[in-house]
């Protein structure tokens, strides 16, 4: 199952809707970093609403998409961490240093713009 990741303007936008398994996690990264690459695209929001539930190997992906999408010049912003997923990262000692988050997908957005702009 892939993830689809749509463009608007100079941005991706991906809405995770989807029970992220360690498959689809790896698709998506390889799906993103190819698409950033073939768009010259400056910036990304993830939407993580639908996500309820994270394990250590997912956000493991998840931290290394926006390392890898950052060293291909593209911020990355993510939108929507449920309660539930930011326990588990917390107590798994998993920080996501120098990323940008947001409650919503329009508030990630505004965020992406504002960086990028300055």
């Amino acid at each position: 199952m892939r993830i689809p990741i749509l463009k608007l303007h100079q941005y991706l936008l991906v809405s995770v809707q989807v029970d992220l398994d360690d498959r689809t996690a790896l698709q998506f990264q390889e799906d993103l970093l190819n698409k950033i690459h073939l768009e010259g695209s400056l910036g990304v929001v993830i939407d993580l609403t639908s996500v309820d539930m994270i394990d250590s190997f997912i956000a493991k992906v998840l931290g290394d998409v926006v390392d890898m999408s950052n060293l291909m010049g593209a911020k990355v912003v993510l939108t929507g961490i449920q309660p539930a997923v930011a326990i588990t990262l917390i107590d798994m000692g998993i920080t996501l240093n120098d990323v940008q988050t947001a409650l919503d997908l329009e508030q990630g957005l505004e965020k992406l713009q504002q960086e990028l702009e300055g």
